[in-house]
């Protein structure tokens, strides 16, 4: 699904209007979208309250209210939250309006209503809430509350709220979901998110620079392959996983699980020796190549041992640990390998201090960080990243040249020309070792020949997929990583 940034949405809009469908054509067509939703939630004898703000948001809500009282409505307000309205459309659509109901300035309505719409504020706000109009907000928490294009108070293209923000039962959003709207907190705030069309030429529609989308089943048709009947193992991708130590096995098998599940032909793990012990038992089908370790359990720098020309595809860090052998190690690999290298956990750890390393990479990089590792490389802290998960995650892509997997809610990836959102996925992953998994299925596809970016969409997708099917069968409360494992199968089937 086509996603845009608040700035190019304004870009759409211009556009339409160059491609003659006017904006107050559009307002017209949102305004009737709107009441039509509204009706199908309650009948004419219902309460309704309109909170306008003074821009084309209210402008939208004026429409709507002018389409309700035409359906023989007649218990409606408008509340002007902010004043009178003031662009021109948004005055042309009060006027029509305002004459035929009640406009008041007593908030006795919003008490009383069954249905409170929120129009006061649109995609370009951002900043924080007056209190005056965030205890408007809070005046009636029991009335069904729907909100125009963004719940106010939100910023519709990071995802972050203010204190007060409007929480909606249901956001009405205009021609395309926007980015903020796939971030949390602002996607706990929208409720249900419609998409409404407002009938935007689909030339108008056209963005020159980066481009959005959620990663949903159709965004890749074409997954899993087709194999052929007289395939055999090298048709499906040799992996190298670089990982594990003595204290961390888990992570060095749930990466190498995590690709064997995801249809690799051959994956071959480089560890020390007790690594090797645990997951030949766990993941017999995997080979191995025995690393001599130091005396706290971690790999030590013995690159003659790797041959990566070998592969299709290598994964290095999870589990490894933070050393200046296993640093030297992790910038080996970004220097001289010729085929895609995802570099999760202690691996993105181990470049942080020397970053500009990735300048110097042969071949596609994906970077698995979550917050506090992005916050890391970028040298800042988690709540900036937090704040702006987009741009964080785009300023990395663009800086070095590779993909970048910014993990949590609403994961973000990005290249230097694309961002995606993965829709799949759910709290019960919240534990270590899920992100371990997800290395290991994108270096499983990125094996097979995809991408780097598609490969790390697909990946994150069929990693989410497999943990809302380990949620359903298990609940979020008890589901494990290994359960993420044991349900790739049904993801694929799902796929198919």
């Amino acid at each position: 699904m086509h996603i845009v940034t608040p700035e190019q949405m304004r870009n759409i809009e211009d556009n339409s209007e160059a491609c003659g469908v006017s904006k107050r054509t559009l307002m017209i067509n949102a305004g009737k979208k709107l009441a039509e939703i509204i009706d199908s939630h309650c009948n004419d004898d219902k309460k309704i309250v309109f909170l306008v703000g003074t821009g084309n948001n209210g402008g939208d809500c004026s429409v709507a209210a002018e389409n309700l009282l035409d359906m023989g409505y007649k218990n409606i307000s408008i509340v002007l939250v902010c004043g009178t309205p003031k662009t021109e459309l948004a005055k042309e659509m009060y006027g029509r309006v305002s004459g035929r109901i009640d406009v008041s300035g007593n908030y006795q309505c919003i008490s009383e209503a069954d249905i409170i719409v929120d129009g006061v504020f649109g995609t370009g706000f951002h900043g924080g809430l007056d209190k005056k109009i965030s205890d408007i907000f809070a005046l009636n928490e029991n009335a069904y509350r729907i909100a125009v294009d963004v719940p106010s108070g939100g910023n519709n293209h990071t995802g972050t709220v203010s204190d007060g923000t409007f929480r909606a039962d249901e956001t009405v959003t205009f021609g395309f979901m926007k980015t903020g709207m796939t971030q949390y907190p602002l996607k706990d705030f929208c409720g249900k998110i419609i998409i409404a069309d407002i009938g935007i030429p689909e030339n108008a529609c056209t963005v020159t620079e980066r481009k959005y989308s959620l990663i949903e089943r159709q965004s890749f048709p074409d997954f899993p392959p087709k194999r052929k009947s007289d395939s055999h193992k090298g048709n499906f991708g040799k992996i190298l996983i670089i990982a594990g130590s003595n204290n961390m096995r888990g992570a060095a098998y749930f990466a190498v699980s995590g690709a064997l599940r995801s249809g690799a032909g051959l994956v071959q793990l480089a560890t020390v020796g007790k690594c090797i012990d645990t997951v030949s038992i766990l993941a017999p089908e995997a080979t191995f190549i025995e690393m001599s370790h130091d005396n706290n359990g971690f790999m030590q720098f013995e690159p003659e041992k790797l041959d990566l020309e070998k592969y299709n595809a290598v994964v290095i860090g999870c589990g490894m640990g933070v050393t200046s052998e296993t640093t030297e190690l992790t910038k080996f690999v970004v220097e001289n390998s010729e085929v895609p290298v995802i570099i999760d956990a202690d691996g993105i750890n181990c470049i942080a201090s020397d970053i500009d390393i990735l300048l110097k990479k042969k071949t596609d990089i994906i970077l698995t960080p979550h917050v506090g590792e992005m916050s890391r490389l970028l040298k800042c802290t988690a709540a900036e990243i937090s704040a702006d998960r987009f741009s964080s995650a785009e300023y990395l892509a663009e800086k070095y040249g590779v993909t970048v997997v910014l993990k949590g809610a609403g994961t973000v990836i990005a290249n230097s020309r694309n961002t995606a959102v993965n829709s799949t996925g759910n709290a019960g992953m919240s534990r270590g070792g899920s992100g371990d998994i997800l290395s290991g299925i994108i270096g499983a596809i990125a094996g097979q020949g995809y991408s780097a970016f598609d490969s790390a969409c697909i990946g994150a997708y069929l990693h989410g997929l497999a943990g809302d099917i380990a949620a359903e069968n298990l609940t979020q409360e008890a589901m494990l990583p290994r359960d993420i494992i044991d349900c790739l199968s049904d993801s694929f089937r799902k796929l198919k």
